[in-house]
């Protein structure tokens, strides 16, 4: 997996643009929860679909950035989660058991 390292609220300008010509996923990831883990693990173990960019938020770390992206797209706080972003806007989210490799790429297209 491809992670791209989300440590800058600016970014979320950028992630927005960028959902315009490809579909972007934030997952937002707990390093203190064993769920956590297990999901990243999960998406980590699947095939990474090459039309879609993966961002990695450590929310522990960054706990502003985790505000911001629930103030920024308009989704409740949860940990952990995914949220697809398309043509600027969260298009699907999901979190904890819930998170599957397949299902973001069924929604991203």
């Amino acid at each position: 997996m491809n992670w791209i390292a989300l440590t800058e609220e600016a970014q979320l300008d950028s992630i927005a643009e960028e959902s315009k010509n490809q579909p972007v996923v934030i997952f937002k990831h707990s390093t203190r929860c064993n769920i956590s883990d297990m999901i990243k693990t999960r998406l980590e173990r699947s095939e990474e679909p090459s039309h879609i960019k993966f961002y990695y938020l450590d929310l522990i770390r960054f706990r502003n950035i985790s505000n911001k992206i629930a103030e920024v797209f308009a989704v409740h706080h949860e940990s952990p989660q995914v949220l697809l972003i398309k043509d600027g806007d969260c298009i699907y989210d999901e979190s904890h058991n819930g998170i599957y490799m397949e299902d973001i790429v069924e929604q991203a297209a």
